[in-house]
C-alpha cells in the first residue's frame, strides 16, 4: 500500500509506485480507488498550484469548519519542507507539528486531512508545489497562525535573514491566540 500512516491521526504520507525506463519515469499522482483502499474516500473539488524561490515561507494556514479543507499536496519540481500543526482538540498529537521534504525527486505527497494548519518553506533555488482541497477556498473562514510562534518550534530549515514571508502571515495570531473550532474524533 503506498499509504504510509504516520504518529499523527489520519495524517498519511504517499509513496507512489514510479516505473522508470530509458524514456523516463511515470506514476499515478492520484488514483480515487487506491485512496479509498488506504481508508481516504475523499472528493477533491479544487487544486491550487504555486512556484516560489529559495527563502519563502507559506504558512500556517487552515479554514475552520463548516469550509474546513483536506489536502493532498505535492512538489511538482524543487523541494519543500511541509509542515502541518495538529489543531484538533482532544487529539493525541494537538498542538504538535510535523515535518516532511517534499520534492519533485522523491515524489512523496502528504495527505492533510482537516483540522491541521499548513506551511512549507522552500529549500531548493525554486519549487512549484501543487495541492488538492476537498473544499472551496472561503476568505470569511481563512484562517492561520504565526509561522515562527517560538511555543511550536518548527525549524522551517531556511537562516532568518533568508527567509521570504508575506506581510499577510507576519501578522496571524500564536498558537495560544489562533482561532479554532476543530474537534477530533476516533
Amino acid at each position: 500500500m503506498p499509504f504510509i500512516p504516520t504518529d499523527f491521526p489520519n495524517l498519511q504520507i504517499f509513496e507512489p509506485n514510479v516505473f522508470e525506463d530509458a524514456r523516463g519515469y511515470f506514476f499515478e499522482s492520484y488514483n480515487q480507488q487506491t485512496c479509498s483502499n488506504g481508508d481516504i474516500d475523499i472528493s477533491f473539488v479544487q487544486d491550487n498550484q504555486a512556484k516560489s524561490v529559495y527563502g519563502v515561507i507559506r504558512g500556517m494556514h487552515y479554514q475552520l469548519n463548516p469550509q474546513a479543507q483536506t489536502k493532498f499536496i505535492r512538489a511538482l519540481s524543487g523541494c519543500i519542507l511541509d509542515v502541518v500543526l495538529d489543531l484538533r482538540q482532544g487529539s493525541p498529537t494537538y498542538g504538535k507539528h510535523f515535518s516532511i521534504e517534499l520534492s519533485a525527486e522523491n515524489k512523496r505527497q502528504l495527505f492533510i486531512p482537516q483540522g491541521f494548519a499548513h506551511g512549507y518553506s522552500v529549500l531548493s533555488e525554486t519549487a512549484e508545489v501543487f495541492y488538492k482541497c476537498d473544499a472551496f477556498y472561503s476568505k470569511e473562514l481563512e484562517a492561520g497562525i504565526q509561522f515562527y510562534d517560538p511555543a511550536l518550534q518548527i525549524d522551517w530549515k531556511i537562516p532568518a535573514e533568508k527567509q521570504i514571508i508575506s506581510d499577510k502571515d507576519k501578522l496571524h495570531p500564536t498558537f495560544e491566540n489562533c482561532k479554532n473550532n476543530f474537534i477530533y474524533t476516533p
